[in-house]
């Protein structure tokens, strides 16, 4: 069974940690991403959790949500599943939205991604 508490890095180099992973499933950590809009460097950014709840078997389903306060206006939601491969390799397949600050209702068409 995959556990979502540690460290883990996708292939864009991004690191997320998982430190808090609560029986209810709830959880939270940081995120560190190489990728970003703006052009300064990038910091470490607050995320909060959940994850489905499961018996000894499965493979969990989470989602969670990324505030980039400290360098952006947007704020990312990831959804994803934990599986763990035949050699006992955990790994996360997630899918994400990014929604980033409209200045006005005219402009709310590209403030997603």
């Amino acid at each position: 069974q995959c556990q979502l508490n540690g460290l883990w890095k996708n292939d864009q180099d991004s690191l997320m940690e998982i430190s808090v992973l609560s029986d209810n499933g709830d959880f939270q950590g940081q995120y560190l991403t190489r990728v970003t809009l703006s052009r300064g460097c990038a910091q470490v950014s607050p995320l909060r959790g959940a994850q489905q709840q499961l018996g000894e078997e499965g493979w969990p389903t989470f989602a969670f949500t990324v505030l980039w306060d400290k360098f952006s206006n947007a704020t990312t939601a990831f959804v994803g599943q934990c599986f763990v491969d035949a050699g006992g390799k955990e790994m996360l397949s997630t899918m994400w939205l990014l929604r980033e600050a409209a200045g006005s209702p005219e402009e709310d068409w590209r403030a997603t991604r």
